[in-house]
């Protein structure tokens, strides 16, 4: 009797789990000079409920891809990077269109991978990119050499309380490698001075630049002067945000990508209302 009514309560309250089988678009993740894959995560987890999230180990300076370009006198150049990336996606991806978030330094192998292989390429997104043109500062070399870890971190940010200890820690464990050290002062020099602002043109598809307001390694002046003349670029600048948006401001950051690439290529500000960011949606 009691058997038969568990049965009939289990029977009763069951239902099919829900499918979500599906093929998402694959997102890929590019990090800057100072940054590592461990830099996205704020965001991630957020990505990650609507899209195939990648990051593929371009700069890893310990490595042995890096170690060995190195041992063999070789120099590590934006055009070395950008060859990584294609290794990567048509060796372990290979599903494109791709829509490409590169940060910083990797803003400029995702626009050199995206104005050479145009048919890969479904969206990109910028956040904070160099190689527009203007010179930057690089306070990692200078908190390398005075070994000011906080400093070197702080400068990241507009909020210098988001420096948080942990992140310190990291950087002053990296730069007692002689190899880490090694590689990342080499594609300093190596990729120093590169500029892509004549490759902008070639990209059709539609792109998002996000800058900010406070950023002091890049000039998001500069960046705006740079990208307004193509319609098919965005611009964005959030407010009270330094060279890392997608670490100082991500929900800001998350929404607008979200809503960027599930959208028809134009944000839409409706979503983002609230927020303390303005916006050159026809980029001239």
């Amino acid at each position: 009797m009691l058997t038969r009514l568990v049965q009939s309560i289990s029977g009763l309250s069951w239902m099919p789990p829900r499918d979500t089988y599906r093929r998402a678009s694959p997102l890929i993740l590019i990090n800057g000079l100072a940054e590592q894959g461990e830099s996205w995560y704020r965001n991630r987890e957020a990505w990650q409920r609507h899209f195939n999230v990648h990051v593929p180990g371009v700069l890893v300076y310990d490595g042995p891809v890096l170690q060995q370009q190195l041992a063999s006198r070789q120099p590590i150049t934006v055009g070395f990077l950008k060859d990584r990336l294609a290794e990567y996606l048509d060796k372990f991806v290979q599903t494109p269109p791709y829509h490409l978030v590169a940060s910083s330094l990797g803003g400029q192998i995702a626009i050199e991978y995206a104005s050479q292989h145009p048919e890969k390429i479904d969206r990109v997104i910028l956040l904070c990119p160099s190689g527009m043109g203007s010179e930057e500062r690089l306070p990692i070399t200078e908190g390398a050499r005075h070994k000011d870890y906080r400093g070197l971190v702080e400068s990241t940010f507009y909020d210098p309380r988001l420096a948080s200890q942990g992140i310190i820690n990291y950087y002053e464990q990296k730069f007692k490698s002689k190899a880490w050290r090694r590689a990342l002062f080499e594609t300093v020099r190596g990729t120093k001075g590169h500029s892509i602002r004549e490759r902008l043109s070639a990209i059709d598809k539609p792109v998002l630049v996000v800058c900010g307001r406070e950023d002091r390694i890049v000039d998001t002046h500069v960046v705006r002067e740079a990208v307004s003349p193509h319609p098919n670029y965005q611009f964005v600048v959030i407010s009270e945000c330094g060279h890392a948006p997608q670490l100082e401001q991500p929900q800001i950051v998350n929404r607008l990508i979200i809503n960027f690439l599930q959208g028809d290529g134009r944000l839409d500000m409706s979503d983002l209302a609230d927020t303390s960011i303005d916006t050159d949606l026809h980029g001239g």
